[in-house]
């Protein structure tokens, strides 16, 4: 998918949610090292491994993270389809900045969403809406206290019902608060850095081929790094 046809797809997203809350700009401010070869995410200072855990993938089919992910540089996010800004912003500015990649790098790199709203976020309406970005992105569920878990497992804060919204099944518009950073998780199975809203294109271009090195590297050395750092 193009850039501009992932510009679009944010904007379709940010059409269907609640009325009057726009969405956040990807340009938001946002601490970057211009030129200097680190990281522009948020570098974890003791990189940690991710939890194992296994959620119902979007086709129906179960979705072991670290068997699926062996190998791999994975950029886990935990949102849901009916966020008005954050969500369809975070994966319009990521699928754009994948474009800009190589094919062979693009193979090396695995995008998963979590939802944080099983109630609506039924299977069709994930794929539906990850398509908009990256058909290619997988989409998970599960309950929502093993999302939680999951969460507290990566150093997350838990998803909840927003106190000022309605209740699940009320028939009414309600939003959930969430963690907004996207984890990067090289093929190791260990959490490297952290990319919280307002990381635009640009530092993801910067920032992806430094990721890729890094995964490279331990994967060479079997996997076996552990979370020393990198």
């Amino acid at each position: 998918m193009r850039p501009a046809r992932v510009v679009a797809a944010a904007a379709v997203a940010c059409g269907t949610s609640l009325a009057g809350l726009a969405c956040a700009s990807p340009d938001t401010a946002f601490d970057r090292t211009e030129g200097t070869g680190e990281l522009r995410g948020l570098a974890v200072e003791q990189p940690f491994e991710a939890p194992e855990f296994a959620l119902t993938d979007s086709r129906g089919r179960r979705f072991d993270f670290r068997r699926e992910t062996a190998g791999a540089l994975t950029l886990l996010f935990f949102g849901y389809t009916n966020c008005p800004d954050i969500c369809p912003v975070q994966m319009a500015v990521l699928g754009a900045a994948l474009d800009d990649l190589s094919y062979a790098d693009r193979r090396e790199i695995e995008v998963v969403f979590v939802t944080t709203d099983p109630a609506r976020d039924t299977p069709d309406r994930l794929r539906s809406w990850l398509d908009l970005f990256d058909d290619s992105f997988v989409g998970l569920y599960g309950e929502m206290e093993t999302v939680n878990e999951i969460q507290a497992g990566f150093r997350l804060p838990p998803a909840r019902i927003e106190e000022t919204s309605p209740p699940p099944g009320a028939g009414e518009p309600y939003l959930v608060g969430h963690a907004t950073p996207v984890v990067a998780v090289t093929g190791d199975g260990v959490a490297r850095a952290l990319y919280p809203s307002g990381v635009r294109q640009t530092d993801w271009r910067h920032d992806l081929p430094l990721l890729l090195r890094l995964n490279r590297s331990v994967s060479k050395a079997g996997g076996e790094a552990g979370p020393s750092g990198g």
